[in-house]
């Protein structure tokens, strides 16, 4: 059965109980956030991978999807400032994710306070490797 992390973050219990589904033995569990739009409807974020839940995967079947960190190339967040708000890179809410061999997937978090817990997830996971 997975493991959580201590400091876990998780917007949804069920969408942590699906996640631990596809879990291995011992992978721990860092955070489970709740997505906005219409393709995906969670993500979770292990020591191992990234697992979302895909609704559109290859037209209309649903899918869950992992991504192992080795395979991620880069992870880039919206530059949301303007002209007369100065928010920053952080302030948005959303994450692009570049992976080897696959088309780049963008994911909608629900507030740009959770895209930045999980580019910090993922960079270090990226960087650490």
């Amino acid at each position: 059965m997975a493991v959580h992390g201590a400091d876990i973050i998780v917007d949804k219990k069920d969408q942590l109980e699906k996640i631990e589904e596809y879990c291995l033995p011992q992978e721990t569990i860092h955070a489970v956030f709740d997505l906005k739009g219409s393709s995906t409807g969670f993500i979770g974020m292990t020591d191992k991978r990234l697992i979302y839940y895909d609704k559109e995967f290859l037209g209309k079947k649903k899918a869950v999807v992992s991504i192992p960190y080795s395979r991620i190339v880069s992870v880039s967040s919206e530059d949301d400032s303007g002209i007369f708000v100065k928010r920053g890179f952080f302030a948005s809410d959303s994450l692009m994710i570049q992976v080897m061999g696959m088309d780049n997937k963008v994911f909608e978090f629900r507030g740009g306070d959770k895209a930045h817990k999980a580019h910090a997830i993922i960079m270090e996971y990226i960087l650490g490797e």
